[in-house]
């Protein structure tokens, strides 16, 4: 069965998650993202607010303290560390959705999960600061932290988390098909590049 697989990686602010849900919209496929953390509460018993907030930390950090008091047996961990088990459930079903159907999946190191399936693309979008602090801003609205510190913080923890379990840096453009710097190229235009590609990928390899 011939899929198409878009993976977006995205430094926060950049519109990442925009494009995703966009190139889904115009490729008609399912898009997860949010939905993924889902599947994993769902597969593992564990709150959806802690796994989406274990996503953007690396284990040791502060937020697995939390996974620690928690009653999970170890027979259903198979004495693994909650950051482990939480990694393999999420990697399991990352699986499990690209080879059921094309997709687009943001973030949760689905670029690495990814990587040897033929059928998949794999997308980093990234942006200069003004752009990004602008865009958090308008989007999330103000908060204590200055916006370029908000940028900063959270791209830290993306990356930490992504180095802990994937072995290779974040973001390096080598590791992916496409890098678009949206603040330059513009959301919608972004978007279109991505489809095209897409299009012209299925194209020549006959799906």
């Amino acid at each position: 069965m011939s899929r198409t697989i878009v993976t977006i990686s995205r430094e926060f602010g950049s519109g990442g998650r925009s494009i995703g849900k966009a190139v889904a919209a115009s490729l008609q496929v399912p898009y997860y993202d949010k939905e993924l953390i889902k599947q994993v509460a769902e597969k593992t018993g564990f709150d959806p607010d802690y796994i989406e907030k274990a996503g953007e930390y690396a284990p040791g950090k502060s937020i697995f303290s939390l996974f620690s008091g928690m009653n999970r047996s170890s027979e259903l961990m198979g004495g693994m560390s909650a950051s482990d088990f939480l990694w393999c459930m999420q990697r399991q079903v990352i699986l499990e959705l690209a080879q059921k159907e094309s997709c687009v999946i943001v973030g949760r190191c689905a670029d690495y999960i990814l990587k040897d399936d033929p059928d998949a693309f794999h997308v980093f979008v990234h942006a200069n600061d003004d752009f990004r602090a602008e865009r958090i801003v308008r989007l999330y609205g103000e908060s204590e932290k200055a916006p370029i510190e908000r940028l900063r913080d959270k791209d830290r923890k993306r990356s930490l988390n992504y180095k802990h379990f994937t072995g290779r840096p974040w973001g390096v453009c080598q590791n992916y098909n496409l890098s678009l710097d949206s603040s330059v190229i513009g959301i919608d235009r972004c978007v279109s590049l991505i489809v095209d590609l897409v299009h012209e990928r299925e194209e020549r390899s006959g799906n």
